[in-house]
């Protein structure tokens, strides 16, 4: 009997052996994800209690927490981000977690991303994160093969209008074009080229592969109208479009990936009600994906879908409250700030019923334009992101 134990005992180790084996020899899979502030993640962790109340998002949640309800720590995905720190090159690295958002208490689309594709694929990950705020694609993020920021006529009248420096401006213009997609790519080189610093269990026997590329970026190109004058027409912002294709032809040449699967996080700030302007931003994101170059390695992802116009709509309200109520605290402008408080809080508890306030409180902790800092936005489109990537590597895989 203890010779059939240790028989029994030998085999089971040795398949835990091989199966430890198997998964500790597959090559690290390396993301890159990149853009201005909303790929930095300004979704606080307080607004994660939120998720649970809703049956689209609270099986999410459950994803997002242990066993315990604290904040789940990768054991497979690791991280190193830049451009949410204090500077633009400072470096926060590790096990991916709560934490690596905009700051040390906020979450972007990296957290359930990297929780997907841990789950979705089984294999080690390594996340390269590069993203700053106030970024635009066709100034800062400016491909190299886009050459030179090209002045409009339309740009060059309003300088020559309001009697501007050109000189000056197109100097500043040209020192500005194209630094972060340098800073970019210098970062992906510099981790990659010493992927222990990161990953302390990477065995370089096995080494790495480029496996994807997130871009989620708008903003700033969106309300450039000196750039894009025309936005509100069809084909107004066409120039995106191209550079967006630029982009992608770019990184991929830089990084010796030339069929890196590239998603492209379509803008979803004001879900399905949208203006003209944003409209024809939304068709100019997506529209590389259409490309025929690019079918089967690129995808773009609507991010409307996951946007809350019911939270949206009590967040405005609250807002335009603020504003009438700084108006009447400007007629009494020795009024104490105890004062004004109490002021404010008797406003709400007369414009809000008890529940609108606490969904409001509980649900965001920033603008719109960051998606109302809502977890139960943001986690599902870095869910949606990780399912588009999963799917165009089957894709490729297939073909």
């Amino acid at each position: 009997m203890k010779n059939i134990a240790k028989i029994i005992y030998t085999i089971v180790f040795c398949l835990i052996s091989a199966g430890t084996s198997h998964a500790a020899s597959q090559p690290l899979q390396v993301y890159i994800l990149a853009g201005q502030s909303n790929m930095q993640g300004h979704v606080n962790i307080s607004t994660f209690d939120s998720m649970a109340d809703d049956p689209k998002t609270a099986p999410i949640l459950k994803d997002m927490r242990d066993a315990g309800g604290k904040p789940y720590v990768c054991k497979k995905v690791w991280i190193s981000s830049i451009g949410c720190a204090d500077d633009d090159t400072t470096e926060q690295k590790g096990n991916l977690t709560v934490g690596f958002g905009a700051s040390t208490e906020d979450i972007g689309p990296e957290f359930t991303f990297g929780i997907y594709m841990e789950k979705l694929t089984g294999k080690p990950i390594l996340l390269i994160k590069t993203s700053w705020g106030g970024k635009s694609l066709h100034t800062d993020f400016r491909p190299p093969s886009a050459g030179p920021y090209k002045w409009s006529d339309f740009e060059l009248g309003q300088c020559k209008e309001r009697g501007d420096d050109l000189e000056k401006m197109k100097a500043e213009k040209v020192k500005d074009t194209g630094v972060f997609y340098r800073h970019m790519i210098s970062h992906v080189r510099k981790v990659l080229g010493d992927i222990k610093r990161v990953v302390p269990e990477y065995d370089p026997k096995y080494g790495y592969e480029l496996a994807g590329f997130v871009w989620f970026q708008g903003f700033n190109d969106l309300v450039s109208d000196w750039t894009y004058e025309k936005g509100d027409q069809p084909g107004g912002f066409d120039l995106y479009a191209q550079l967006l294709a630029q982009f992608i032809r770019d990184v991929r040449k830089d990084l010796s990936a030339p069929k890196l699967p590239f998603v492209i996080g379509v803008m979803g700030i004001n879900g399905a009600k949208l203006a003209p302007n944003e409209l024809h931003f939304h068709q100019a994101q997506a529209a590389p994906a259409s490309l025929p170059e690019f079918q089967g390695n690129v995808a773009a992802v609507q991010t409307s879908p996951f946007w809350d116009s019911d939270l949206a709509a009590l967040q405005e309200r609250m807002e335009q409250l603020g504003d009438q109520m700084e108006e009447e605290f400007q007629k009494t402008p020795n009024l104490s700030d105890e004062a004004k408080d109490a002021a404010m809080q008797k406003a709400i508890a007369k414009k809000f019923k008890p529940e609108e306030v606490k969904r409001l409180r509980a649900g965001t902790s920033d603008a719109a334009y960051h998606y109302l800092g809502a977890a139960k936005i943001m986690a599902p489109i870095g869910k949606a992101f990780a399912e588009a990537m999963v799917k165009l590597q089957t894709t490729k895989g297939a073909k």
